[in-house]
């Protein structure tokens, strides 16, 4: 996939031809991806949602940050909520 916005998740652009563990996720079980063409969501199994890539028009949900995200950063304005599903559009 590529990695220009940092969407796949391993905190650089690169590009991979083969499927990568995400580092930041090792330990945990995610139990729910979904990505767009520039950005992507995924839920753990403790339900926090986390979100890395392009930020632009604050589509990762961290407020007033749009930066982009190299590497998953949890949705800290969902941690008080039940999610159960994320769409990356």
């Amino acid at each position: 996939g590529q990695g220009g916005y940092g969407q796949l998740g391993h905190g650089d652009q690169q590009n991979q031809v083969l499927a990568k563990q995400i580092e930041a996720f090792a330990g945990q079980r995610v139990i729910a991806v979904s990505a767009g063409d520039v950005h992507t969501l995924a839920i753990t199994a403790d339900g926090a949602v986390w979100s890395w890539g392009s930020g632009r028009t604050g589509k990762l949900g961290h407020g007033t940050d749009l930066s982009n995200q190299w590497e998953p950063k949890k949705v800290e304005a969902l941690a008080s909520k039940r999610v159960v599903a994320v769409s990356a559009g």
